[in-house]
């Protein structure tokens, strides 16, 4: 669009309040996005868009883009006390691309994209891009009203995690392969999510990001979902239909950090505006990208704005916030010398604490149901406990503990795990301090980690029976429960964000099985209340055996909020078959296996236990009930009472 565009106008009084101003300059306006960025609106009788940024260092501050030729003179931007620039151009419309080009103090002018811009072009173009977010038509009336209830702490949680740009990928003339779009993810992604019988999809992060082997870690654009996979209508399309199809939607959230490119935040006005000027508090050497400044009004407004924002505008029911250790340090992956200690000599940061904190109690204040999720990988306390008990305020924590333990103990030969026995079973010692989530996401199967059925002991028979036993465990384990794509069947390469999964994997038998057996155990998850009422405390669990060592036997039992239904799980991690293995029970009658990861469906060796097994008035374990098992080897059974 070139044609002739009057001159902007003054932003009228009542669009960007005094009060608007003060809760921005306070750190409280939870809904900066309604304000600041670029707005279709209507003033009297011209129809246009009003434009406002925060940039209080700057000389001076123009919207330039195509419809003036890029020229920073036609449209200035009117200054004010808070150091908010404002202007309305008559006559510009949805699609525009602009930008703003801001005059430094010393006279230095760059061209920066839209700190609040609702959509951004594609890479390796940086212009920020008008966006309409309030003309879609959302069908997700009855999700929404029941959110609280599918995502309560006693709900199943089985989250299938995702790289959209790499899931799969299309053959196309012009580019050999491509990604496939939001729509067309709709109708291929979710059905096979459904199929699998997950509860939730997680995305790695969508918001605009120059860089694709960041994997959306490295944030530009922070209200603007990627432009790869189309538009903001797009994207809600996409989580419209998830909700349709019963799947909640998790976003993984990044306020740690932002990069160093030079249209985005870095030295946005000149000045480190949303960073600490001094690299030694606002620099993660190791990752190369900056950090934000928590104890700056506007910047708490603009990242707790912006967590509303993708709950507000795209209906997302979850957010899983990366990096928190980061966030809560000064002196993360820091020599001593390289960072600057808390006002009381400590080394946590305390305006990231009080941040978090407001963040969630803002999310949970206004949208009751929705889950905040903690990628926390030390152990801080109450991390998932409310702020009024001094803890952070998320609903949930990865278990990065459990995750290292249990990998570090499936990698080892079955012959020697009897020496490592407490990797399985220490977890337990700390499994209710917080709610947990039992993570196998990306960050395992990368940077020469290999895949998860890869770091699996053995040839490969045995491969795929410790895969199959390990996942068996994890479904039956307290915890709610997260699986990166791939793992689901089994992809023998690590992780490639260039490429899309092995899909050609599925063609082969243990490959299906794997597949066949993630999708019994949601379904069984789902559907067994033993398994996923009782995540949080010791009245959901109880050791049969932990301390078998000998044969690397575990059994335990899992009990639902009435606990006459429980559940009971013995795991067998060598690959010898064991007969007549007795174990207590908490009541007598009929067994049946729900779940045994041996059977010749999965590419097992078929060892079962029948149709039935009866508990026999016979005391073991402190129990006055026990079964005679048949354990099959590398191998999990969930046993159920008749």
């Amino acid at each position: 669009m070139t044609h002739n565009i009057p001159a902007g106008q003054a932003v009228p009084a009542d669009w960007l309040s005094n009060f608007d101003r003060y809760l921005i300059s306070e750190g409280t306006h939870e809904r900066a996005y309604e304000k600041l960025g670029a707005h279709l609106i209507r003033f009297g009788e011209d129809e246009g868009v009003v434009f406002a940024v925060w940039a209080p260092n700057a000389r001076q501050v123009a919207v330039v883009g195509d419809f003036n030729h890029w020229d920073g003179s036609r449209h200035p931007l009117h200054a004010s006390d808070t150091g908010i620039w404002t202007l309305f151009i008559p006559t510009l419309s949805e699609f525009t691309v602009y930008k703003f080009r801001i005059t430094t103090r010393s006279g230095d002018i760059v061209d920066k994209a839209d700190p609040y811009g609702f959509a951004m072009e594609e890479r390796p173009r940086t212009g920020s891009v008008v966006a309409d977010l309030n003309r879609y038509q959302w069908q997700d009336q009855d999700w929404i009203a029941g959110r609280q209830e599918r995502q309560a702490l006693n709900a199943p949680i089985a989250i299938y995690e995702v790289h959209l740009g790499s899931w799969r990928k299309v053959a196309d003339e012009q580019w050999g392969l491509r990604y496939l779009s939001y729509r067309e993810l709709a109708t291929t992604l979710i059905p096979y999510v459904v199929e699998l019988g997950y509860t939730h999809i997680e995305l790695l992060p969508i918001a605009e990001h120059p860089f694709d082997g960041s994997w959306g870690y490295q944030v530009t654009g922070f209200y603007a979902p990627t432009s790869r996979f189309g538009t903001p209508e797009d994207f809600m399309y996409f989580i419209d239909q998830c909700h349709a199809a019963g799947l909640g939607v998790i976003l993984d959230w990044v306020p740690a950090h932002f990069p160093k490119d030079g249209a985005g935040l870095n030295l946005f006005d000149g000045t480190q505006l949303y960073a600490h000027a001094n690299p030694m508090q606002g620099e993660h050497q190791d990752w190369g990208t900056l950090i934000f400044n928590y104890s700056r009004n506007e910047v708490r407004s603009f990242l707790i704005s912006n967590a509303l924002f993708w709950i507000d505008k795209y209906h997302i029911d979850g957010l899983r916030v990366d990096a928190v250790a980061s966030m809560l340090y000064l002196d993360y992956s820091r020599e001593p010398g390289q960072w600057i200690p808390n006002e009381y000599g400590g080394r946590e940061n305390l305006a990231a604490i009080t941040f978090l904190q407001k963040v969630n109690e803002v999310v949970h204040g206004i949208f009751p149901g929705v889950l905040t999720i903690a990628e926390e990988s030390t152990s801080w306390p109450m991390v998932s406990r409310p702020t009024y008990l001094g803890g952070l305020g998320f609903s949930l924590k990865w278990n990065m503990g459990w995750m290292h333990d249990t990998l570090s103990y499936m990698v080892k030969d079955p012959l020697f795990r009897r020496f490592h026995h407490n990797q399985m079973t220490f977890g337990m010692l700390y499994a209710f301090h917080e709610n947990f989530v039992l993570p196998i996401s990306h960050d395992e199967v990368v940077h020469g980690k290999g895949s998860l059925l890869g770091k699996m002991s053995g040839d490969e028979w045995q491969k795929f029976a410790n895969l199959r036993a390990y996942l068996g465990f994890m479904w039956s384990y307290s915890g709610k429960k997260l699986l990166f794509m791939g793992c689901e069947f089994g992809q023998w390469q690590e992780w490639n964000h260039d490429t899309g999964l092995e899909w050609q994997a599925l063609t082969t038998p243990r490959h299906q099985g794997l597949h066949r057996l993630v999708r019994d155990l949601n379904r069984v998850y789902r559907h067994v209340p033993a398994l996923h009422q009782v995540d949080f405390d010791w009245n959901g669990f109880q050791w049969i055996d932990a301390n078998d060592s000998d044969n690397s036997v575990f059994s335990f039992v899992r009990y639902a909020e009435d606990r006459r239904q429980c559940i009971v799980v013995v795991c067998n991690f060598t690959p010898l078959q064991r007969t007549d293995y007795r174990i207590g029970v908490p009541q007598g009658g009929m067994y049946h296996e729900l779940i045994n990861s041996d059977l010749d469906i999965y590419g097992g060796s078929g060892i079962s236990n029948g149709p039935e097994l009866h508990a026999d008035l016979k005391p073991c374990h402190s129990f006055a009930h026990s079964l005679s098992l048949t354990l099959p080897p590398l191998a999990t059974l969930i046993l159920q009472p008749s």
